[in-house]
């Protein structure tokens, strides 16, 4: 292996390019002496977070990687398909191999349409990645306006989505599973009922989609309601590449890691963002999250490219946004540990915290490639300690 001065650079490469992987490769040029290759399956970073406004047709989600990548990023456009950590090389789509040091796992999460639910595969569509949510706006493109549309799902995504409809003029029906907004306080969620009300959108809490037909959604208390389109927003599923190359990974399939992000299998591998199950206690999937642990998935390679300790992760989370259309939104507070207090900021204020939240995490990988280590996050306080092998269940977020 390179050691610090050697003429050789360390060979690093990130997997995915998303709010993790895009800011660990910019932090990494922290050292001159690393070689770094950023693999995307797409040639344009996706604003994951604002996928609701692209489908809607509010608002552009892509932003060009020349605008993102600091000075030597090699960006190659192709899907990883195995990691081969014997050969120290990660196999893409294309046939090509890429040699590595070290890789940085930042795979994100993807769509999650339950093939439990009969119909829901071949009839719903989701908005978790940048092509799903192309395909529903064609779609929505043909409806007319007064067709009835379904959104399943009563999280932030969900919400979002169903508020972004409604504004545009759809007949909207939101099926929250069980709680409209389960992470907000009491008074958040009635802020976002009542927002939900009074522009229209039908809210169905303690109901559960138990089928999906090109023309209906039937419910398991046995109603069937009109759907001349289903969106499913109803949580995330991982991609399988840890697992396919003989990782470790939780039972929702993110990569199991020790504290300071490393692979229980693998010191050379480290996993940042939604794809990371440091502990086998993940945070929360989440672009909030997603760029702090990408700089420390880049701080701990770093850290083993000089032969020092790596740190342990230290998050604390300050809450969370949702937007209800263009002009209002919630700013919902939440304690370290990211559990809801009773503050919130809504209105217009909150669509202003939710939109300068959006743009800050753009932003913010801009000014990482502009000055890498530039990246600052608030710290928590110590993590409950698990054995990273411990087997647990982990429900959809």
């Amino acid at each position: 292996m390179p050691t610090p001065g050697h003429h050789t650079p360390n060979k690093v490469v990130v997997i995915g390019g998303g709010y993790a992987g895009t800011l660990a490769a910019n932090h990494l040029r922290m050292r001159a002496d690393v070689d770094i290759t950023l693999v995307n399956p797409r040639p344009k970073f996706v604003e994951r977070i604002r996928l609701h406004q692209f489908v809607a047709g509010t608002g552009e989600a892509t932003v060009d990687y020349g605008t993102l990548l600091g000075e030597g990023i090699q960006l190659v456009v192709d899907s990883a398909t195995r990691i081969d950590t014997a050969a120290h090389t990660v196999r893409l789509a294309s046939g090509r191999a890429l040699d590595y040091d070290y890789v940085i796992y930042a795979v994100g999460s993807t769509g999650a349409i339950p093939s439990s639910v009969p119909g829901a595969a071949e009839f719903a569509y989701d908005l978790a990645e940048f092509e799903s949510a192309q395909r529903l706006r064609a779609r929505l493109e043909e409806l007319p306006l007064d067709a009835p549309v379904t959104v399943v799902g009563g999280g932030l995504t969900g919400i979002e989505t169903a508020a972004e409809l409604t504004e545009q003029g759809r007949r909207v029906t939101l099926v929250c599973g069980r709680t409209l907004a389960p992470s907000f306080s009491a008074s958040a969620r009635r802020s976002v009922a009542k927002w939900l009300s009074r522009h229209g959108v039908a809210v169905l809490e303690a109901a559960v989609v138990s089928e999906v037909r090109p023309d209906v959604v039937a419910l398991s208390n046995g109603a069937v309601r009109a759907s001349a389109l289903t969106i499913w927003a109803g949580g995330f599923g991982l991609p399988e590449l840890a697992a396919a190359s003989g990782l470790r990974t939780d039972a929702f399939g993110r990569l199991l890691t020790d504290e300071t992000l490393t692979s229980v299998d693998d010191d050379r591998i480290i996993a940042a963002g939604d794809a990371a199950a440091p502990s086998d206690q993940p945070l929360r999937m989440s672009c909030y999250a997603a760029g702090p642990l990408g700089a420390q998935a880049a701080n701990t390679v770093l850290s083993r490219i000089a032969g020092t300790d790596p740190a342990v992760i230290s998050l604390a989370f300050t809450g969370a946004c949702v937007s209800l259309g263009r002009h209002a939104g919630i700013r919902q507070l939440a304690r370290k540990d990211d559990s809801a207090v009773n503050v919130y900021v809504g209105g217009r204020m909150g669509a202003a915290i939710k939109e300068f939240t959006c743009n800050l995490a753009v932003s913010r990988i801009r000014r990482e490639a502009r000055k890498p280590g530039s990246t600052v996050w608030v710290k928590g306080g110590p993590r409950p300690e698990q054995p990273a092998t411990a087997a647990r269940v982990v429900t959809s977020p």
